[in-house]
């Protein structure tokens, strides 16, 4: 495939069939706009010849170009060299190129863009210099037939394009990015004959010239990354703007995760964050995309470390220990435990073992084989003992909520002082509301500061079904204040269904509240939305604990 732009008549034209066929005998398609070059220039003394790049690319050729003769100052720019004031562009297949990323509606994808940086080719610019002389028109009769690098210096203003939103406010200045600018205009500008650049898509160059000469955006699945990385090395923001829009409209879960990969890669926070959030809302769907093994570690590491992953921890392990074999493939390894450990690093210690059960523990992580014995009997231990031994994970839960965190405290008044034997303190209740408990609020101890172990729960009343769970821990400093105690994963309590809350603590005498409100409500600030609580007596054995005295004085729930 092959196309062309030429700044050196006043025709357009683009001819898609010959791209498509890869003509190689025809003339390239062109892209003409005007006699003179970008600064008004004057025109090229010498028509514009070049010939495919050896190893694909696009190919920048440019015509001679009378310049005066001043001191060199070259500067980087993207392909550390520049092109005559009036260039013709032409692209053609490589291997070097970077791979197409798609955003099609399966979410296959193809890779991470690679090859970030150009390079100059040897074979494709051409230069030739001559011993200094006191005649300078001597010196310059006596170059070869190949054109000489001539570099001009002068002041540029740079991106000045960025503040034009119209063609026409651009097209008299290199045409809308401030890289061509330089490169034909500035500083760095040479009368090398052709630049080749290799790793540059064909379809996304076009894209690029399109834009910058008609203002059209040619946008699609397949060529939306190319296209901004090819805006991003040519500084043109407006279209970089469009790809990321394109982007934010064809987000899905299926391609959250190639799509986090390249807006990382391309500094892209917006995308990035936008990204995250649609794996905090689908993660198992985002896990079981296809392109989920082929993220780098950091963009694994990134979502692992977050707070509001909507999935059990150790299915999160299972997508890790998938994402492992893969990468250990990438990198010639042999599928071992041990490798699967090397090549997840960082990630494995982001993995929440604590807040599995102890169930879902033993039947996988603890047979993986990827955790140490120490590591196994430590965790182990965790699920099994009180006080409970300090772990290297993680344990604090994840809550894939959003919005703001609420509570409610159903007593008046608290007393001293409150017994615990073993036996649970209960209490019945019900919302008028979809909501999310997140954790109970506890009294501590009268005696000063304490450590209490214990265990939470809330139960389905009618089926006797425990929903969630947590066995663990909180320290009181001895005041009459209400100390958090959180469950693993939020609960969902569905409105005008009964539930029983439980706290069975292990400790000295706590506090304890009286005069208790049979009916409490929440009214959010920002909406007004009122969340009804009805408490009532749980029947049974509850070590005291009713309406209007006890444990479980306070509910920690998302609406």
């Amino acid at each position: 495939m092959r196309c062309c732009v030429c700044l050196f008549t006043q025709s357009l034209e683009c001819s898609p069939s010959k791209m498509a066929a890869g003509e190689s005998n025809s003339r390239s398609s062109c892209l003409n706009l005007s006699n003179s070059g970008p600064l008004g220039n004057a025109p090229p003394s010498n028509s514009a010849h070049s010939s495919p790049a050896s190893n694909g690319g696009v190919v920048v050729a440019a015509g001679g170009m009378n310049r005066g003769a001043g001191n060199a100052n070259p500067r980087t720019g993207p392909e550390n060299g520049g092109g005559g004031a009036e260039p013709a562009v032409r692209s053609t297949p490589s291997a070097h190129n970077p791979p197409r990323q798609s955003v099609c509606p399966s979410g296959a994808t193809s890779g991470a863009a690679s090859n970030m940086t150009a390079t100059p080719s040897s074979s494709s610019t051409s230069s030739s210099s001559s011993s200094a002389s006191s005649d300078a028109s001597a010196a310059v009769a006596s170059l070869p037939s190949s054109p000489a690098s001539v570099l001009v210096y002068r002041e540029p203003v740079y991106n000045w394009q960025a503040t034009k939103s119209t063609v026409k406010e651009r097209f008299a200045l290199a045409v809308g990015s401030a890289v061509f600018d330089a490169m034909f205009n500035g500083g760095m500008a040479t009368t090398s004959t052709e630049i080749e650049l290799p790793d540059v898509e064909p379809a996304a160059f076009l894209a690029l010239l399109k834009f910058l000469y008609s203002d059209e955006v040619q946008i699609g699945p397949e060529t939306v990354m190319t296209t901004l990385y090819s805006a991003k090395k040519y500084a043109v923001p407006a279209l970089e703007a469009h790809c990321v829009e394109f982007l934010k409209k064809n987000l899905r879960a299926d391609n959250a995760f190639m799509l986090l990969t390249q807006a990382r890669l391309f500094d892209e926070p917006q995308l990035a964050s936008l990204c995250l959030e649609n794996i905090d809302k689908n993660t198992a769907d985002a896990l079981a995309a296809e392109g989920f093994t082929d993220v780098d570690l950091d963009t694994l590491v990134a979502v692992l470390e977050r707070d509001t992953l909507g999935l059990r921890e150790v299915r999160l392990f299972g997508a890790a220990v998938r994402w492992a074999e893969a990468e250990a493939q990438r990198q010639q390894l042999q599928p071992t435990p041990e490798n699967k450990r090397r090549v997840l690093g960082k990630a494995l210690s982001l993995i929440r073992f604590p807040l599995m059960t102890i169930e879902e523990f033993a039947a996988g992580p603890a047979q993986s084989g990827i955790l140490t014995d120490r590591e196994v009997v430590s965790l182990f231990l965790h699920f099994t003992v009180n006080p409970k031994p300090h772990v290297e994970f993680i344990d604090r839960p994840r809550c894939c909520l959003r919005g703001k965190e609420c509570s409610i405290t159903r007593f008046s008044q608290v007393e001293s002082r409150w017994g615990y034997s073993g036996t649970s303190d209960r209490i019945r209740f019900s919302v008028n509301r979809r909501i999310f408990v997140v954790g109970f609020g506890l009294y501590g101890s009268i005696h000063g500061p304490t450590d209490y172990q214990v265990n939470i729960q809330i139960i389905h009343t009618d089926s006797n079904t425990v929903l969630g769970q947590n066995d663990t821990g909180f320290s009181c400093d001895g005041t009459a204040s209400t100390f958090r105690v959180m469950f693993k994963e939020p609960v969902e309590i569905l409105p005008s269904v009964n539930y029983i809350a439980c706290a069975t603590l292990k400790g000295p005498d706590s506090h304890y509240g009286t005069k208790g409100m049979r009916k409490v409500t929440h009214e959010a600030p920002a909406t007004g939305t009122k969340t009804c609580f009805t408490f009532c007596y749980a029947a049974g054995n509850n070590n005291g604990t009713s309406v209007e005295d006890g444990q479980i004085p306070e509910v920690i729930f998302y609406t």
